[in-house]
């Protein structure tokens, strides 16, 4: 997108630095097919359940990105190139032990509840440092960093920019914040991944 390269250009950042996670959440398959035929790689969904009707999409690279339920992370863990909601110990035995049986370990983010806001999912800030820590050391480098949703109605920088520098005291490369109305100011603080829905796919169906 031109709004992502412009951003990047103008915080000094090389616009291939920031990778463009299309949220393809309500919409069908063929939407999907289509944004991916048009050179979009990268693609977000909220519901386990309704990424497995759409993914695998061979070349595609599939992101869950909404709140995981631990009876739904064998099924995340099998369909998944990254899980970005890692944010309960719970979750983080339920991801171990599915990955152990299949075999394989998507790259995993931790979510962090950077507002603390009782109604958003996401580890909570005083116990984020310590999370943090015990999932690098129980998953090593698959723990590839951090995503945030900041509070709405207020300026998201603060935000951004304090989950940008846990990621950096922590050694993780990735930081997913930033979505449609606010991934300018993600990218001005140094987002590597932004979550785009409605700008590629149009209003979101209803679910």
């Amino acid at each position: 997108m031109r709004r992502i390269e412009g951003a990047a250009l103008s915080a000094g950042r090389a616009p291939a630095a920031v990778t463009l996670v299309a949220v393809s959440k309500t919409h069908p398959l063929e939407a999907v097919r289509a944004a991916f035929e048009a050179g979009q790689a990268v693609f977000g969904e909220n519901r386990v359940q309704e990424a497995a009707q759409k993914f695998p999409l061979a070349g595609a690279r599939l992101h869950i990105i909404g709140g995981l339920q631990t009876n739904k992370a064998a099924q995340a863990v099998r369909l998944a190139d990254s899980i970005d909601s890692l944010d309960r110990a719970a979750l983080a035995d339920a991801i171990d032990i599915a990955a152990q049986k299949a075999g394989r370990l998507p790259a995993l983010l931790v979510q962090v509840n950077i507002g603390d806001e009782d109604q958003k999912s996401g580890v909570a800030l005083a116990e984020a440092d310590g999370f943090i820590r015990a999932m690098r050391a129980r998953f090593g480098t698959h723990l590839a960093g951090l995503m945030c949703i900041p509070p709405e109605g207020v300026d998201p920088l603060p935000y951004f920019q304090r989950l940008a520098a846990m990621a950096d005291v922590h050694g993780l490369d990735v930081r997913s914040m930033g979505m449609s109305g606010d991934f300018e100011a993600a990218i001005a603080a140094g987002a590597t991944h932004v979550r785009v829905g409605s700008a590629i796919f149009g209003a979101r169906l209803a679910s």
